[in-house]
């Protein structure tokens, strides 16, 4: 019997640049941006409930690694997750026609430091 798919909320998120996006996380997958190596965070996102593209938040991990020698502690998955969300809304915020300019998120280590310290890590 094949197992059925979990179903996924859809959430809405209204940015600065005056859309109001709908955004599922569908998932997290190994990348490499050269020759670096993270976590892909894929996110799908509408602008127009009609049309939905995917979005890309790359942490790398040396960007994670630098965090965790200066924190003292490793950044949970969790934690990953929310500092990638964390740059979604940033994207959504700042980029003007997101849809058409699908632009490559990688997060460095300054850009982790700023998004965890938002959330008190």
């Amino acid at each position: 019997m094949p197992t059925s798919e979990t179903p996924r909320r859809v959430k809405s998120y209204s940015a600065a640049t005056g859309y109001t996006y709908q955004y599922v996380f569908h998932e997290i997958r190994k990348g490499r941006r050269g020759f670096a190596a993270g976590n892909e965070y894929v996110y799908l996102i509408s602008a127009d409930r009609k049309t939905t593209f995917a979005l890309v938040i790359f942490i790398g991990r040396e960007a994670v690694r630098g965090w965790a020698k200066n924190a003292g502690r490793d950044l949970t998955g969790t934690e990953e997750y929310a500092a990638a969300k964390m740059r979604l809304f940033q994207a959504l915020d700042e980029v003007e026609n997101l849809a058409e300019r699908r632009p490559d998120i990688q997060v460095n280590e300054q850009e982790l430091v700023e998004l965890l310290a938002r959330l008190d890590l």
